[in-house]
């Protein structure tokens, strides 16, 4: 199938090549022979009932300093291409929003992928909150007493804001811990929304499971160890990746909110298990496919596009 495809992502030039899952969609795509461009969230306009983007031609390869090539910038109606992937990352704020609201006028002639009305509907730490007997202790509030009881019967807690990312404001507060009121005026001040508090699981030690899902299948996993003295299993903080395979619960999980994410045209899933419970689901731009495809000598980029591929021919029908 020969398609035309745009990537609504952060520069190409900042991406790293041996962890970024849009690469290697890129690269993938590339090797079925499509047509594939480039373009960056700002490009991104409406204008006269037209949703239009400053795009570029992308060549990718695997060469650390030269990985990418783009062509001339045209303004083009993205009516006119076939399918766009959202792969720009978080933070999910108003302008990741608006790409979602703008994105939903040419989709499904043009496939966007994932849906960008599910997109901006599923907020990681929020959409879980819509299955059964999936998450750990959970409170998200903005109010101090009702978060300070969640401490008091739970006693090792996790504060996170509720639209971060990156493991970037995540505060583990042991019994006898007193920065709580302090970490609560800091939220405050810096947003209105809610926190999330949570219930500690000490089997983060034994590392946070990134599982990926296409169209709602598992598909492969991975396991992120923290390092010591970390309660983040993030990369980026120092967090390991090991070989992992998947446990009878993880699949339990997958059967869950497989079938959900698969009716909301979200093929390329990402979720974070921590022993028996799923503390995430990561719609906007997941992560692992590389990671996984080492451990697992496997191709799940190839997968995602064959999805792909079924998906667009369905929308033609």
């Amino acid at each position: 199938m020969k398609l035309k495809v745009a990537i609504q992502m952060d520069h190409v030039s900042t991406i790293d090549i041996d962890g970024d899952s849009t690469f290697v969609l890129g690269l993938e795509a590339q090797k079925r022979g499509y047509d594939v461009f480039h373009y960056t969230p700002p490009d991104l306009m409406f204008r006269d009932r037209k949703v239009l983007a400053r795009v570029q031609q992308m060549m990718l390869k695997r060469e650390k300093g030269s990985h990418y090539t783009l062509g001339d910038s045209d303004l083009v109606d993205l009516s006119t291409f076939d399918v766009v992937l959202l792969r720009q990352d978080p933070p999910f704020d108003m302008s990741y929003i608006t790409t979602t609201h703008l994105l939903e006028h040419v989709h499904p002639k043009t496939l966007v992928v994932n849906d960008p009305a599910s997109v901006r509907n599923a907020p990681e730490k929020l959409f879980v909150t819509h299955f059964d007997n999936v998450m750990p202790p959970t409170l998200i509030s903005a109010d101090i007493r009702a978060l300070r009881e969640f401490r008091d019967e739970h006693k090792d807690i996790i504060l996170k804001p509720l639209f971060g990312n990156g493991g970037a404001g995540v505060f583990r507060l042991q019994p006898g811990d007193e920065n709580f009121a302090s970490l609560m005026e800091m939220f405050s001040k810096s947003s209105r929304e809610p926190v999330i508090a949570q219930r500690y699981l000490p089997e983060v030690r034994q590392g946070d499971k990134r599982i990926i899902l296409i169209d709602g299948k598992a598909a492969g996993v991975v396991n992120r160890v923290p390092a010591q003295g970390e309660a983040r299993s993030n990369m980026h903080v120092g967090g390991k990746a090991v070989k992992d395979t998947l446990s009878k619960r993880d699949r339990e999980i997958c059967e869950i909110i497989g079938p959900e994410l698969a009716r909301q045209g979200m093929i390329f899933v990402g979720i974070d298990v921590i022993g028996n419970y799923l503390t995430e689901i990561n719609v906007t731009s997941p992560t692992g496919l590389q990671q996984i495809n080492r451990f697992d000598g496997v191709c799940l980029e190839a997968q995602i596009w064959d999805r792909i591929e079924a998906r667009y021919q369905a929308t033609r029908g």
